[in-house]
């Protein structure tokens, strides 16, 4: 990946077994993690799966994630977070927080659709109001 246009953020992953810091990369096509030693890539992170090892998929886990995500409100950028929790099992399910304003935007989507999360959140903004970015992958 290119660290050009390359998004990183820290989080955590937690499963059974307990819980570890992570570190997320995505490039606007591929979205990867490293989780004990393993390297796990995809185009989403709900299809995020194993490099090497047969390619198995992330499962029975959740990952969480925080990034910045400023909102643009009558031409003016405020600072915001994007609280991102994904829970990856038998189905996985996606949800977003935007903490913006002293308000907290939430959506929350069956199988991971990132952008149908985002856009969620994105409807619930006063009128005028906006990310003040576009996220580099569709995750």
């Amino acid at each position: 990946m290119s660290s050009e246009s390359t998004e990183v953020w820290t989080g955590w992953y937690r499963d059974r077994s307990g819980a570890e810091a992570i570190v997320i990369t995505a490039d606007g096509r591929r979205v990867a993690t490293r989780i004990r030693g393993v390297e796990y890539t995809g185009a989403t992170f709900a299809a995020l799966s194993a490099a090497e090892e047969g390619g198995q998929a992330l499962g029975g886990c959740v990952l969480e994630w925080d990034l910045p995500l400023p909102v643009v409100m009558d031409g003016v950028s405020q600072p915001a977070t994007l609280s991102c929790l994904l829970t990856l099992g038998e189905r996985s399910d996606l949800s977003l927080t935007l903490h913006y304003g002293g308000a907290a935007f939430e959506s929350c989507v069956a199988g991971g659709d990132f952008d149908g999360a985002l856009e969620r959140v994105r409807r619930q903004l006063p009128p005028g109001a906006d990310f003040g970015r576009r996220l580099l992958q569709a995750a």
